[in-house]
């Protein structure tokens, strides 16, 4: 619709309002105890304002940029805009389809013969560790607002691909066929964007059984970082399409909308998300038996679901609260019985922000990890630097979530899935609880393993 000038700035204007209201209750949540946010603190209201920020950064992008028409490849998380307690090792990464139609997705890469269970070629660019490709019907974890969003049924994966199975060519490039139907002489790679359920849809039941992908999500893991580098990688319609019609005020102020309701839905959902089903303040009315997180403990090993606020389809999670004042520490043992395709674990502020990865040791994947002889892979999650390897850096917070992750392209029976166990020690005393043999970390070491991890996270997230 085209408008005068005069009702063009009027429809606009409201729609820069509305956007700043919605921000200013976005902003509500960091600060207003009704709305669940993080206990009150200095560091904890100033790592408030930039997580909300984060939103915005996230928002401009997909309410202006974002078109199932013309999709591209986005970064869902990154070092700019953390939360949910994302992967340090990830590149979390987005973009809507149109699930009806069918894509083309193009990569190209270096040496991935790790995905085939061979050993990587030594002291070259290699393939990210793990690659997942996802396609959901549904609305992206949190955009609601409301944790009615967890309720069975309200999305459906409707395929999904990963690296294991991914088909490379011998010029280490890939595609992927995106469509609801796999023509009958197609042999490459494929994705669904159709899944067929048996079951009404909760709030629209006037839905049909189909469901069509409306977004395809996925991760890139890294494992070594030193020589794993991202896949910058291209979605492409099979049919032809047409310019996009020319920028209009409606346009500009719908999206302007758009904006405002984003970020207030994401922050609101996230901290109820943390406080009600995580329990993360104590259990309540409508707390997750089991899932509900412990202090200096873990809950139960579970899936990712809709009731676990999405995650990685391919993953175990586990989770947990610390809580250790000074002088204090926490020695985690992880047993693992059948090897996953990765294992990670990371540490995160209240808000769900992995704490800083590049410039402190606050997670670290099965590389970097050091196992003892007896097969166990014991962290230390600690203040200071113990000088042992597996120290985990809380960068001086006294509460935050612990975040370990296991992926399996094919899942395991549950007896077969890894055990953790946690105990809390003095921190001076922490060599007692470890085995003799474990070595010592130099403080040269230590930089040494920072000023890594500082150039990689340069790398994955360049911006050209």
């Amino acid at each position: 619709m085209t408008m005068d000038a005069k009702t063009a700035q009027q429809a606009l204007r409201t729609a820069w309002d509305e956007m700043i209201g919605s921000l200013q209750q976005a902003r509500e949540a960091i600060d207003n105890p009704d709305l669940m946010p993080p206990p009150t603190s200095d560091r904890n209201l100033a790592e408030g304002y930039r997580y909300l920020m984060g939103y915005m950064h996230s928002a401009v992008e997909r309410a202006f940029h974002s078109d199932p028409q013309r999709p591209q490849f986005r970064n869902a998380l990154s070092a700019i805009n953390r939360g949910t307690i994302d992967n340090a090792d990830g590149i979390y990464f987005f973009t809507p389809i149109d699930g009806r139609a069918s894509y083309r997705i193009h990569g190209e890469m270096g040496d991935s013969q790790h995905w085939r269970g061979g050993e990587s070629a030594a002291g070259v660019r290699k393939a990210p560790h793990y690659l997942i490709f996802e396609a959901t019907a549904g609305g992206l974890a949190g955009d609601s607002g409301e944790l009615s969003e967890l309720r069975p049924g309200m999305k459906a994966q409707t395929g999904r691909l990963d690296s294991s199975c991914i088909a490379v060519n011998a010029d280490g490039s890939f595609d992927i066929l995106l469509a609801p139907e796999k023509p009958a002489d197609y042999v490459g790679n494929f994705i669904s964007t159709l899944k067929i359920v048996d079951r009404p849809h909760p709030t629209k039941p006037e839905l049909g059984p189909e469901r069509y992908a409306n977004y395809v999500s996925g991760r890139q893991l890294f494992n070594d970082w030193e020589y794993e580098e991202a896949i910058h990688f291209e979605i492409t319609p099979l049919a032809v399409v047409a310019a996009p019609p020319a920028y209009s005020a409606e346009s500009a102020a719908a999206q302007l909308r758009e904006l405002g309701q984003l970020v207030r839905n994401q922050v609101h959902f996230w901290n109820a998300f943390w406080a009600i089903p995580m329990g993360t303040y104590g259990e309540r009315p409508g707390s997750i038996p089991g899932v509900a997180f412990k202090r200096n403990a873990f809950n139960n090993i579970n899936v990712a679901s809709g009731a676990t606020g999405g995650g990685m389809s391919t993953n175990l999670y586990a989770g947990g609260v610390f809580e250790l004042e000074e002088g204090e520490a926490l020695i985690i043992e992880n047993r693992i019985q059948l090897p996953p395709n990765y294992i990670g674990f990371q540490l995160s502020n209240l808000w769900g922000e992995s704490i800083d990865y590049a410039n402190r040791i606050s997670s670290l994947n099965g590389h970097q990890m050091t196992a003892d002889a007896d097969g166990v892979i014991r962290l230390v999650v600690a203040h200071s630097d113990p000088g042992v390897p597996n120290w985990l850096d809380t960068s001086g917070h006294h509460e935050g979530f612990l975040a370990p992750r296991w992926a399996y392209s094919e899942m395991p029976k549950p007896e077969q899935w890894p055990s953790l166990t946690v105990q809390k020690v003095a921190f001076d005393k922490v060599r007692e609880y470890l085995p003799e043999s474990t070595p010592v970390v130099s403080q040269a070491q230590r930089q040494q393993q920072v000023t890594l991890r500082q150039r990689h996270v340069q790398r994955r997230f360049r911006a050209f």
